[in-house]
């Protein structure tokens, strides 16, 4: 992780050189931690560079999924970093500083028949706070009742890693998470899962900052940028082989 050098700095301006970032540290390749139990990651790596752009400490606090905007918003975290989509509903609460382009996969057992148009009546595995369980699950389940089918039973977890495992050891029948996840998840099952389908619904990541902290918010967009303009960003993404959701310029909630 990027340190500052901080000699002869009082405590009240170490504090102030930190950026607090809220993590769920369940989300390989994007934010997870490693067999040695260190935080890692192409999205940990980016904010640690937005960090040391800013000038800033990099401290990452893991949470859970769904805890991090309400820490973000009641000042727990400065930010949240953990591959959130910008979605309107999202935008209500806070603000988004997006610089990545990630759709839905789902992926199932190899072999196994699975489509996600015709998913009425399977079990599917998803973490909780997504915008799979959010917004995508509830719409497909909708469209079940409407054609008099069965629903999906959608089985929520508060972390990627036990999602991912219910699919792996036959409790569902699939999951859903964001692209880079299910591809990474399916590369790393040994033949055991297999890909379903296309991404779809592609959407921004943002990181997470609150409506009242919009100086923030400018300060990582502009340091954002510069790293894609001195090619730290695409480099750190070619390292990790997610380049294909690289963007070609930050925004702020989409615009």
């Amino acid at each position: 992780m990027i340190a500052l050098a901080l000699t002869g700095c009082t405590k009240q301006d170490e504090a102030k050189a930190a950026i607090t970032f809220g993590v769920d540290a369940t989300y390989a390749p994007n934010e997870y931690k490693d067999a040695e139990g260190n935080l890692t990651g192409w999205d940990v790596e980016l904010g640690e560079a937005l960090a040391e752009q800013m000038g800033r400490t990099p401290k990452f606090v893991v949470a859970t999924f769904d805890n991090i905007i309400p820490g973000v918003i009641g000042g727990k975290y400065d930010a949240g970093l953990s591959s959130f989509t910008d979605t309107p509903e999202r935008q209500k609460q806070v603000d988004f500083v997006d610089y990545y382009s990630a759709g839905t996969q789902w992926a199932a057992p190899a072999g196994a028949s699975v489509d996600t148009e015709n998913a009425c009546g399977l079990t599917v595995s998803v973490q909780n706070g997504t915008t799979q369980i959010l917004d995508d699950l509830p719409v497909r389940n909708k469209a079940c009742a409407d054609a008099g089918k069965p629903a999906i039973k959608v089985l929520g977890f508060d972390s990627q890693d036990l999602a991912s495992q219910a699919v792996v050891s036959g409790r569902a029948d699939a999951m859903t998470a964001d692209s880079p996840i299910t591809q990474y998840l399916v590369a790393q099952s040994e033949g055991k899962l297999a890909l379903v389908g296309e991404p779809y619904d592609v959407g921004l990541y943002g990181i997470v900052v609150a409506k009242d902290n919009k100086d923030l918010s400018a300060e990582m967009q502009t340091a954002f940028q510069e790293l894609m303009d001195n090619g730290t960003y695409e480099t750190i993404l070619k390292k990790w082989g997610v380049e294909v959701g690289s963007v070609s310029s930050i925004t702020l909630n989409g615009k």
